[in-house]
């Protein structure tokens, strides 16, 4: 009889010890946890949300911790693979006013809400269900850095995209890349790129600022930023751009080499001249153009003897 109260007491104990050590729980610095009851006798709802580089806290039994990165993050889009926050290269392609498609690259810094009560908001609605990862995998936003990926591609992205198509869609191709003007109208000349770049970046993020709380049902991410690092024409234009250019510079060859040779017969004519009237300065510069160490000279005669100094 005590071996079995032994043992149902074992079997009650070990259970309660490993929910009471799993109880007590921590928040690395950079990270912000957001903690739900789990317990067979506790509902599902948030519990409390523990601060970046807290101490241990009393969680309570069996709940649920959801870690989000508590600081500053970037998402970055750009045809360079290792850099891209999906995987190979990712470019948005968006078309101009005119007609031509720009591959867009830029970057995205934000920083999560760490307000309290807007964190158990969003775990609410983005904590509780899974995204798909660019592995096809059902990854929640707490999944580290794959989950926290598969939710910003899904949830965020569209809105950086749709910002990007509306910026870009009102701007003229020679607006945003100079060379644009060698393949359309020649009435148009290239524009400052620069500036219209920069006016982009600050219409997309008024657009995030105030897009991105409507879609996501909230301020979760705050300090949003984004930097517009490149605008690139599809490859098949890019190489015909660069036909132009060599084109253009194969004209501008060989009208310097025509101008050479205009320069060169305008010399020999005034050279001509000044001989025509000082027939002994023509011969000066004969005697000058003669190899070094010649001491015998007759011109128009052809028994002269050239002899070599020694």
């Amino acid at each position: 009889m005590r071996i079995t109260l032994m043992i149902i007491a074992a079997i009650v104990a070990i259970p309660l010890l490993i929910g009471g050590v799993r109880g007590l729980e921590s928040a690395d610095a950079g990270v912000v946890a957001v903690v739900r009851d789990g317990g067979p006798l506790d509902d599902n709802r948030v519990r409390q949300v523990i601060d970046p580089g807290s101490g241990l806290e009393w969680t309570g039994m069996w709940s649920s911790i959801h870690r989000y990165p508590a600081q500053q993050r970037f998402y970055t889009i750009t045809a360079d693979p290792k850099r891209a926050s999906r995987l190979g290269v990712d470019v948005v392609t968006v078309p101009s006013s005119d007609g031509v498609n720009l591959g867009i690259e830029g970057t995205l810094y934000f920083t999560l809400n760490l307000d309290h009560e807007t964190l158990k908001r969003f775990d609410d609605k983005y904590g509780t269900r899974t995204f798909r990862s660019q592995n096809d995998e059902s990854l929640y936003a707490w999944d580290g850095d794959d989950g926290w990926s598969a939710f910003f591609g899904q949830a965020v992205r569209p809105v950086i995209d749709n910002a990007l198509r509306t910026e870009i869609g009102a701007m003229r191709c020679n607006e945003l890349m100079p060379s644009c003007s060698l393949l359309q109208s020649a009435s148009l000349k290239p524009l400052d790129s620069n500036t219209n770049i920069a006016r982009v970046q600050n219409a997309v993020n008024t657009a995030l600022a105030r897009d991105l709380p409507q879609t996501l049902g909230g301020d979760f991410l705050t300090g949003m930023h984004f930097t517009l690092a490149k605008v690139s024409l599809p490859a098949e234009v890019q190489q015909a751009v660069d036909r132009s250019l060599a084109a253009s510079a194969a004209v501008s060859e060989a009208q310097a080499k025509v101008a050479q040779a205009r320069a060169e017969a305008d010399a020999n004519r005034a050279r001509q001249d000044g001989y025509d009237k000082c027939p002994a300065c023509a011969e000066i510069d004969k005697l000058r153009s003669l190899p070094q160490g010649i001491t015998v000279y007759a011109p128009g005669n052809p028994q002269s003897v050239v002899i070599p100094s020694k």
